[in-house]
């Protein structure tokens, strides 16, 4: 089966478009969360996900922009984009957003947003925070976002280790005990690299790979703009971080 797995999607239409033109015929789409925040077009985005029958899970973006995450933890432009999205956004957006899980399995493989011992909220930046996480992952492979960084974590035996894309493009899943894969961010990279990010899982080949695409990021910016969403979230897509 090929998947393709996105993640941070934060409401841009126009990256995710990209994604899926890239990522061409594929079996699945499965999402990590953060479908909406952010981003200008939360109702596009959510309409295109159900469209294509894409599974997968919440972010805190999304149960905040429900109403069901308390915004006071987030930062200001954060918390603005948020009000934003809160009073942008469709019933049926509101809907789908609420009928999200914290966390999925997927033909044996853990779908989370932030990490397996804390679905919603935890960052996976640290590889004592990725020991934890591998804890409470019973299955072998997981897959997270929440850090807008592509990037894996491995576990063999004891040893806990850290791979990325400028490693190679190509990850082989079947070596390491337990493994642990971001796909990156489609529509707010913060790895300095602007382009949309996404993860093609190949399952019975055993194997991902990441991708980068480009995006008309100008026109997502006017956007953004247009809707009176906090300057530093436009001027963040220009240069990923």
């Amino acid at each position: 089966m090929r998947v393709a797995v996105v993640s941070d999607l934060h409401a841009n239409l126009v990256a995710l478009d990209a994604v899926l033109a890239d990522a061409g015929d594929v079996d699945a789409v499965w999402h990590l969360g953060d479908v909406v925040g952010y981003g200008p077009d939360p109702d596009g985005v959510v309409a295109r996900l159900a469209e294509i029958g894409a599974t997968g899970v919440a972010g805190n973006h999304d149960r905040a922009a429900t109403g069901a995450l308390d915004i006071d933890w987030f930062n200001d432009d954060a918390r603005a984009a948020i009000v934003w999205t809160q009073h942008r956004i469709a019933a049926a957006t509101a809907t789908w957003l609420a009928a999200l899980p914290d966390t999925r399995t997927e033909a044996g493989i853990l779908l989370v947003h932030g990490s397996p011992r804390d679905p919603t909220w935890e960052y996976i930046l640290t590889a004592a925070i990725a020991r934890a996480s591998f804890e409470h992952l019973a299955t072998p492979l997981g897959l997270y976002g929440h850090t807008h960084l592509p990037m894996a974590w491995t576990l063999r035996g004891t040893r806990v280790g850290s791979i990325f894309p400028d490693d190679g493009p190509f990850l082989a899943l079947a070596g390491p005990d337990r493994v642990l894969v971001n796909p990156g961010s489609v529509g707010q990279p913060r790895d300095g690299d602007p382009r949309a990010g996404w993860l093609e899982l190949d399952t019975d080949a055993g194997e991902a790979r990441w991708h980068r695409v480009t995006y008309d990021i100008a026109a997502v910016q006017a956007e953004m703009r247009a809707a009176g969403l906090p300057i530093r979230l436009v001027d963040r897509l220009r240069v990923g971080l």
